[in-house]
């Protein structure tokens, strides 16, 4: 075999392959989960019955996943197993009493994954899919529904839709069984009815209600206003008894006030009088120092003319005592120098000279020594006269004293007199004034300790 055949013989071999792949894949069939695959034909399959037994059937069935398909001797179709939603309405249907009603539910149905449910959905609904088994199954129950309601009563169906959900899962299981469905839930939605029949049901109940609320609502408002009126009570207790305390605490804030005023007008008066002697030391003790003030102006003059003469010795000794001493001298050059010549002259110019420069010394210190002692007799008199100053100073502060005393009376806009023991008032004014001024030398004396009096009166009987 030459290598054209060899290459003819592989290019028919890979050809073959790729139509058997082609076909394999072309053959196997793929579901989803919610679907069941559905093989008829191949040979003999059994499934088992509910009583045991197995039956010989024509087809093969697998859920979700994928098998091949021969496509000589078997065919393939797919069943849906999802669950599927029935809405059920009926008409008027009669109740156990006699009431006829329309009834609104919802349920949910599949097909039952169970070999022989399988067998019986297929054999009933395959090649009909989601719709087919959503109108039988809404057959059934439609008339299962109607089924049940005629066993209840309206109040039975209304108060206890659990139990009317339950009759109906009863009463369809075997139908559905029989047809490999299931009935997953059921729910009864609503029920109503054209004879208003529900609304006078309602009704006494709706009142009831509306009685029993009103009621709660009054035993609400009861108990509102006795917690609102005891609050009441409490706050205006509280209230008052704040008031009393405010009150109470007033009384005791007036109270402490009125001791603090007096305390204070205590401290004030204390304070004025204080103020006044005060003021009196400090008069006294100003005028203690302007007597020390005076002696020592005195002292200070007493120096100074103590150094006025002391200075006019010093001008005197150096004006004319040594200018005497010079001119000696020079008179006795001045005849030395001349000789004998004029020896008698000048002894007589000399003597004459001497005895009158004697004189004119003796005159000096005659008058240095009238000054002293005059200087002398007044420090003298000024020690007597520092009592007698003191009293001339207070003699000159009398009337000052007295101006002080009548001062407030000019000050007085308007005074009103009243008679009452015969006397003018103006001479009561005039006479208390007049017994003030009087007692002044007392309060000096007292103050100071010169008795004013007794100067006056030594003055007086001196002058006599």
């Amino acid at each position: 075999m030459n290598l054209i055949a060899i290459v003819i013989v592989i290019g028919i071999v890979v050809v073959v392959l790729a139509l058997l792949g082609l076909l394999f894949q072309k053959q196997y069939r793929k579901v989803g989960p919610n679907e069941v695959l559905i093989v008829s034909g191949g040979g003999k399959k059994y499934v088992t019955l509910p009583d045991g037994s197995r039956k010989e059937i024509g087809f093969r069935f697998r859920i979700g996943g994928g098998t091949f398909i021969n496509p000589f001797t078997e065919r393939s179709e797919t069943l849906p197993i999802e669950v599927i939603t029935v809405n059920i309405r009926t008409p008027e249907v009669l109740t156990a009493g006699g009431i006829p009603i329309l009834a609104d539910a919802t349920a949910q149905v599949k097909i039952d994954t169970s070999d022989y449910s399988i067998y019986l959905a297929t054999t009933h609904f395959l090649g009909r899919g989601t719709d087919g088994v959503r109108e039988v199954a809404q057959t059934v129950l439609e008339g299962k529904v109607r089924e049940v309601i005629g066993t209840m009563m309206v109040e039975q169906i209304y108060t206890g839709r659990h139990e009317f959900s339950n009759r109906v899962h009863e009463v369809v299981r075997e139908d559905f069984a029989n047809m490999g469905l299931l009935m997953i839930s059921f729910a009864l939605k609503d029920i109503s009815d054209t004879q208003g029949y529900l609304d006078a049901l309602s009704k006494p109940h709706i009142a009831q209600a509306k009685y029993e609320a009103a009621v709660a609502q009054a035993e609400k408002d009861k108990q509102i206003a006795i917690v609102t009126a005891a609050a009441k009570k409490e706050g205006e207790i509280a209230r008052l008894n704040a008031e009393a305390e405010i009150a109470g605490a007033s009384w005791g804030n007036e109270a402490k006030k009125a001791d603090s005023q007096v305390a204070v007008n205590q401290k004030r008066a204390h304070a004025d009088m204080s103020y006044e002697l005060e003021r009196f030391r400090i008069q006294q003790d100003v005028k203690r120092e302007e007597f020390k003030v005076k002696n020592v102006e005195m002292e200070e003059q007493t120096k100074l003319e103590g150094m006025g003469i002391t200075k006019k010795q010093k001008e005197l000794e150096a004006n004319v005592i040594k200018p005497a001493e010079a001119r000696k001298f020079q008179v006795q050059a001045e005849a030395e120098a001349e000789s004998y010549r004029i020896s008698t002259e000048s002894k007589g110019k000399i003597e004459a000279r001497k005895a009158e420069d004697m004189a004119e010394a003796e005159r000096i210190r005659n008058l240095g020594q009238a000054e002293s002692e005059a200087i002398a007799s007044r420090a003298k008199a000024y020690e007597k006269y520092n009592q007698a100053a003191m009293y001339q100073t207070m003699m000159e502060k009398l009337p000052e004293i007295a101006k002080a005393i009548a001062e407030p009376l000019s000050k007085i806009d308007k005074i009103i007199m009243i008679e009452t023991d015969g006397k003018l008032g103006t001479s009561k004014l005039t006479g208390q004034v007049a017994d003030i001024i009087a007692q002044l030398p007392e309060v000096v004396e007292a103050l100071t300790g010169a008795d004013v009096k007794k100067f006056l009166k030594d003055k007086l009987s001196g002058e006599k």
